[in-house]
């Protein structure tokens, strides 16, 4: 067997005219001189496009893949441009080139050189080849950017293309038109970072105003309740701060829970209500105590800070009309007193 390898180095063919060496003493491939590296497509390649799009995500691997394809098309239209090829041989020698090392069955159908437009087709290319292993439905992008990219170089105008036909949607090959655009793969890649940024954004938004929405029942349901002490007696303990809705469903619900109490008298328990007390605040307690007087229960108001004691004597509502105690206990007492009773 090591006889018969040896054989074999140093060989070079030509296909198509097109020419391939391999020397095994060195481990290297050449393909018109150059270094050239070969990998099985429906295994290999497949391989390397599905860890592409399972890092990165379809859309994502879509844009890369057009954007790499448009760049090496680039250096492929500067190589023939070196040649000092006319547009005409280019289009003699390419589908060659290309089918020599397994791209596919290429044509440039239709070349305008004054408008600088060219149809391309394509059949039984390798990322058609790579899309149907991966049982996909849509077009790769990677081709028909590389060709863009080629004339691209030849033309010396920015090239971009639209799909007149995909053979892996059901025709019978690919086909690309091309045409001078101001569209750019830097573009691409900028419109496609907005697109991403924006759908995050779109993304992010929902899931605040979703736990935005849960946050809120949550504090309907735990804020302020209604807590019966002794009969006829409950306490409403103010939390935190009261913004105008907030302020809207306290009242609301308590209102509606009162006649159910029973209740007498409702001790306003202002403890740990926010230090930051407005003018809005001062409304709000003044709204809500002056509204149960309207179902016949007495408000007792606990708990006031000096700097709320401060905000009370500055407003133009009256709070003194109710009863202010220091502490809770004191207002329970309070409360137990007037109906006649006391605590033994």
């Amino acid at each position: 067997m090591e006889n018969e390898l040896k054989s074999y180095t140093g060989t070079e063919i030509q296909v198509g005219g097109l020419e391939f060496s391999w020397d095994l003493d060195q481990g290297t491939f050449k393909y018109e001189k150059d270094d050239a590296v070969l990998f099985w497509i429906d295994s290999a390649m497949k391989i390397f496009f599905d860890t592409i799009e399972e890092i990165s995500g379809d859309k994502a691997a879509a844009v890369v893949l057009e954007t790499a394809g448009f760049r090496q098309g680039i250096i492929v239209g500067d190589y023939f441009k070196k040649q000092n090829l006319t547009l005409n041989e280019v289009a003699a020698v390419l589908p060659n080139t290309y089918a020599s090392a397994g791209w596919g069955k290429m044509e440039i159908s239709q070349v305008n050189h004054v408008r600088k437009m060219a149809i391309i087709q394509v059949k039984d290319s390798w990322e058609y080849k790579i899309n149907k292993a991966q049982g996909k439905t849509r077009r790769g992008t990677f081709t028909p950017g590389h060709f863009a990219g080629i004339l691209s170089g030849l033309f010396g105008v920015n090239i971009w293309y639209k799909v007149l036909k995909s053979q892996i949607e059901g025709d019978s090959h690919s086909e690309f038109e091309y045409f001078p655009s101001e569209m750019t793969v830097q573009q691409n890649i900028h419109e496609f970072a907005r697109q991403e940024q924006s759908e995050q954004i779109r993304r992010l938004e929902y899931l605040v105003d979703e736990r935005t929405s849960e946050l809120n029942e949550l504090i309907k349901e735990i804020s302020s309740p209604i807590i019966p002490v002794l009969e006829g007696i409950v306490v409403v303990p103010l939390i935190g701060k009261y913004d105008e809705q907030r302020s809207h469903d306290l009242v609301q619900e308590t209102l509606l829970n009162l006649p159910k109490q029973k209740a007498e008298y409702m001790i306003l328990d202002l403890t740990a209500m926010s230090e930051d007390v407005t003018k809005g605040t001062v409304e709000f307690i003044d709204r809500l105590a002056t509204s149960a007087s309207l179902i016949g229960t007495k408000t007792i108001l606990v708990g006031i800070s000096p700097e709320f004691a401060i905000s009370i004597a500055k407003s133009d509502n009256n709070l003194s009309a109710f009863n202010c105690f220091s502490t809770l206990q004191h207002g329970i007492y309070f409360a137990l007193s007037e109906q006649g009773r006391q605590i033994t």
